[in-house]
């Protein structure tokens, strides 16, 4: 319930904040702003982190749920219009740089879905599970274009992997500008 309380208070706030512009350019950065890489991160910064005790191998995976499970506390016990004024104020206005936000690119394999159908691409992700580390899945994504292996992501689930993919070949092809 907490991410669905952050969405509706981050598509509150950007369109606030931003009336003029249209409605793609508020969903992206809502969905910026509410990404798991983005919430875990945002999680360090607060120091949330440090109340968490993780068993095994998952890393800051877990730190956006606890972020979203604390904002939908918050939510049952204030409701919503406190949780929104404790997101803007406390977490959005301390912790959130709006300038690096809407510079950063997070969704690698939307950007590559739309450069492929623009230069009539073909672009297929295939998908496999490879294993369980403590008893989660991990999958690896092969990414293809014009049937071609490009590159393969790995993650806790196939979006993740497919993202993990596209995400690899944007930095590969990053370094051979360089």
């Amino acid at each position: 319930m907490g991410d669905a309380i952050l969405g509706s208070v981050i598509a509150h706030y950007f369109f606030s904040k931003f009336p003029v512009k249209d409605e793609g350019y508020l969903t992206k950065m809502r969905s910026r702003m509410v990404s798991r890489t983005y919430l875990n991160q945002l999680s360090v910064k607060m120091g949330i982190h440090k109340f968490i005790e993780l068993k095994g191998d998952l890393g800051r995976s877990v730190y956006g749920d606890v972020l979203e499970a604390l904002i939908g506390a918050i939510y049952l016990d204030k409701g919503y219009r406190k949780t929104r004024n404790f997101v803007i104020l406390n977490i959005v206005q301390n912790y959130v740089n709006l300038e690096e936000l809407i510079n950063t690119e997070t969704d690698f394999k939307s950007k590559l879905i739309e450069i492929s159908q623009k230069e009539k691409i073909v672009l297929e992700f295939k998908s496999e599970e490879i294993g369980v580390k403590n008893g989660n899945k991990i999958y690896n994504a092969t990414m293809y274009l014009n049937g071609k292996i490009e590159t393969i992501g790995t993650g806790f689930s196939k979006k993740n992997a497919e993202q993990e993919a596209a995400k690899i070949y944007f930095e590969k092809k990053d370094n051979h500008k360089a």
